[in-house]
């Protein structure tokens, strides 16, 4: 078996301790960042709940400003360039706010857009939406590819350790005890036949008691 399929140890009981408290850790990881993606996913899915119903409302009112901007130009002609010239000074400013969803910061905007036209605040929340979604969507990959390395990789490798470690140390028993018989077994060939002591009682004479 290769290094790469098992971790590279010496078979022992510390050893055998070490790896079942490395694999009780693994799954111990393994099941906090499953708990961690499952918390993205949902976040994850009712973000693009909102970018769906986000771009539908941005639809409608882009038509409608779309209309109203032709109507516009209609009654007083081209006046983006007058418009631009006049402007000096932001008269809206927009703040950044952010949300933690599981570690993760995402970006977003404060409540500073409420100042806006509707089309704006539509605006401003889509892109407050696509950014979450664009971190989440990140995020739930890195913890997904975390989880599977674990759980095909880490865990796996910790097994076939201690699979290795318990057959090595029953072969050392089984080594251990066959050697030990065999140096009883040549003890007792030194030792030589061993014979029964006599039983005095089942003597049938007894010379010293015979009378003439």
């Amino acid at each position: 078996m290769s290094g790469k399929e098992r971790i590279d140890v010496f078979p022992s009981r510390m050893a055998q301790t070490i790896m079942k408290a490395r694999l009780k850790g693994a799954q111990t990881g393994r099941n906090l960042l499953k708990k961690k993606a499952d918390a993205l996913s949902m976040r994850f899915r009712q973000i693009l709940r909102k970018i769906i119903e986000t771009k539908t409302l941005m639809g409608e009112v882009m038509r409608e400003a779309a209309f109203s901007l032709a109507e516009a130009k209609f009654a007083a002609g081209d006046f983006s360039t007058t418009v631009i010239q006049n402007v000096n000074k932001a008269k809206v400013k927009v703040r950044a706010k952010k949300d933690n969803v599981a570690g993760y910061e995402l970006t977003g905007l404060a409540r500073g857009g409420e100042q806006l036209s509707r089309l704006k605040r539509n605006y401003a929340k889509a892109v407050e939406l696509l950014t979450s979604f664009v971190t989440l969507d990140q995020a739930i990959k890195i913890t997904n590819r975390r989880v599977n390395a674990i759980e095909h990789v880490i865990i796996p490798r910790i097994e076939r350790t201690l699979s290795y470690i318990i057959t090595e140390l029953d072969e050392r028993e089984r080594e251990e005890f066959y050697r030990t018989e065999k140096e009883i077994a040549a003890r007792l060939a030194k030792l030589g036949p061993i014979t029964e002591p006599s039983n005095m009682l089942m003597e049938e004479t007894d010379e010293d008691l015979l009378f003439e």
